[in-house]
């Protein structure tokens, strides 16, 4: 199949438009990603690697930035996000998802790799299999020119393939209506409603106590208090918790974490956790982005509580860790 023209973007970002018949000659990987979505921050570092080693010799990676949440379209987050993770490759803004459609795409992420005459000639969705990609890299790159060598895969390439084992976890969590619901919820959504917290609590659910506004993609916080009273508890089994978390423009706040009643022990915290003078554990949420918040726990099913006083606080989605690399008998 010839890839479809890469048409409807609403902005280019490290290049000029681009379109897919002038990079007739080149190998072509087309990345379907979103800054939020763990799965593909989890590609990335892949991603990177491939252009640094591969794009003098002939491969033109082009991330189509297809958005999941409305936040995502904003320009200056996508821009702030390839800035800090210092992505030089080309990134379209696909915000209304016509080069999506194009490619008939329905997954984050996902890789289309294209040959030298514009043909689709293998295609990847999700994580992992990175040591295959890249091999069928190397073989498109030959195919444009038999004088390359080009010697083994990267070594992170290799070593991310090597066995993993997945287990039964926590699936993604949406908070909006539209996806998913507080587990002690009313029918009162899209208005500010006061929740009361349930005395049992039923794994893989999330709860919601004090004032919140439950949103078709999103929970805010419908009110200023202070003493963080009002919280979101989510029940889970998994070794991480990543949630997508969205501040404004005109302020930064803490939300503070509880893992089973106690501050997130060091052991186990996630990335993005920080710890204020009286050792409680919180996360300052300084921009909309995926926020780590728990890292290489076991797999008992554990509660897990974020309060916050703003009322500009509004929680998108978690997601969670499923595998792991097993070490060797």
């Amino acid at each position: 199949m010839r890839a479809p023209e890469l048409k409807g973007g609403v902005r280019w970002l490290n290049t000029v438009p681009l379109e897919m018949k002038e990079l007739r000659g080149k190998v072509v990987l087309v990345d379907f990603w979103t800054y939020t979505c763990i799965n593909c921050l989890r590609t990335l570092p892949f991603i990177k690697e491939w252009h640094k080693r591969y794009h003098d010799k002939g491969l033109e990676i082009i991330g189509a930035h297809t958005p999941e949440f409305t936040f995502e379209k904003e320009e200056a987050n996508v821009l702030r996000f390839i800035t800090q993770e210092k992505i030089e490759y080309p990134v379209v803004l696909d915000n209304f998802r016509e080069i999506w459609n194009r490619f008939a795409n329905r997954y984050w992420p996902a890789k289309f790799l294209i040959d030298k005459n514009g043909f689709i000639r293998y295609t990847h969705f999700g994580e992992g299999d990175y040591a295959k990609i890249e091999r069928f890299i190397q073989k498109l790159l030959v195919e444009a020119n038999p004088s390359l060598q080009l010697g083994e895969v990267s070594k992170m390439a290799q070593e991310a393939d090597k066995a993993k084992v997945c287990y039964p976890v926590t699936p993604e969590t949406y908070t909006g209506f539209a996806r998913g619901l507080p587990a002690n919820g009313s029918r009162a959504f899209d208005k500010p409603f006061h929740y009361e917290d349930s005395p049992e609590h039923l794994l893989n659910r999330f709860y919601l106590q004090g004032e919140f506004d439950v949103k078709p993609a999103f929970v805010r916080h419908a009110r200023e208090t202070s003493n963080f009273e009002d919280y979101l508890l989510l029940v889970f089994k998994s070794f991480q918790v990543n949630v997508v978390m969205k501040a404004s423009d005109a302020e930064r706040f803490p939300v503070y974490l509880e893992l089973d009643g106690y501050p997130v022990d060091e052991l186990v915290k996630g990335s993005d956790v920080e710890y204020d003078e009286e050792g409680r554990s919180y996360v300052p949420v300084t921009e909309p982005k995926m926020y780590n918040l728990i890292s290489n726990l076991d797999l008992e099913a554990h509660s897990l509580k974020m309060s916050c006083n703003s009322s500009h606080w509004e929680t998108y989605a978690f997601t969670f860790g499923a595998c792991r690399q097993e070490k060797a008998a």
